[in-house]
């Protein structure tokens, strides 16, 4: 394959993992699928998760994803940065990317180690407060799902942290690896050329 095909093989995967980092970190806003939480959260009262704030997948998985995959999408497209100097600055764009990912997902990892925060209770804590029960637990309440039912209100809100952050780390994932392969093969097209004339 050569580096122009491999640079769009590359940027489509980029878009979609873009469009779902996005809509993940937007639903996090909306624990339980209500607005009522993100209202109180700009009041002052503390709502909404505090990692969800950090943006991981609008920044990071998203913006700073999405601009070097439309550069390389057109390292790809033909009389359109399709020659060694466009491969080259793919490497610069793409390495822009690596950082989008990796604070994408170093969000995600912090979010899934903390937990969320929800007005929560149990036996050593009997009175409900707003808090972040599974902060001190190592991450340990992810296997042990009896202390899921700590969290009170937002209901479910173990569940639909849990599972918007696991996506948020595995698109991070996949995009850390696609930008990576990507400063490789601009390293390639700068080098070698880019087959646009094949």
């Amino acid at each position: 394959m050569c580096t122009g095909a491999c640079s769009k093989f590359i940027a489509i995967p980029l878009y979609v993992l873009a469009a779902v980092s996005v809509i993940c970190n937007i639903m996090l806003f909306f624990p339980d699928f209500e607005t009522i939480y993100a209202e109180e959260d700009r009041e002052g009262e503390a709502r909404i998760t505090e990692e969800v704030k950090y943006m991981g997948g609008l920044i990071g998985g998203g913006a700073m994803i999405l601009i070097p995959a439309i550069h390389i999408h057109l390292t790809s497209a033909k009389n359109c940065c399709a020659n060694r100097c466009g491969m080259f600055l793919s490497i610069g764009f793409a390495a822009v990317g690596v950082v989008g990912a990796l604070y994408s997902l170093s969000v995600a990892g912090v979010g899934l180690a903390n937990g969320p925060l929800c007005f929560w209770s149990n036996i050593e804590n009997p009175i409900p407060k707003w808090g972040t029960p599974f902060l001190n637990s190592n991450g340990s309440y992810l296997t042990d799902q009896d202390m899921w039912a700590w969290c009170k209100i937002p209901k479910n809100i173990v569940e639909f942290n849990l599972g918007l952050f696991s996506t948020l780390l595995v698109a991070a994932s996949i995009q850390l690896v696609l930008c990576l392969v990507q400063m490789i093969n601009g390293l390639f097209g700068c080098l070698c050329g880019t087959c646009g004339k094949e």
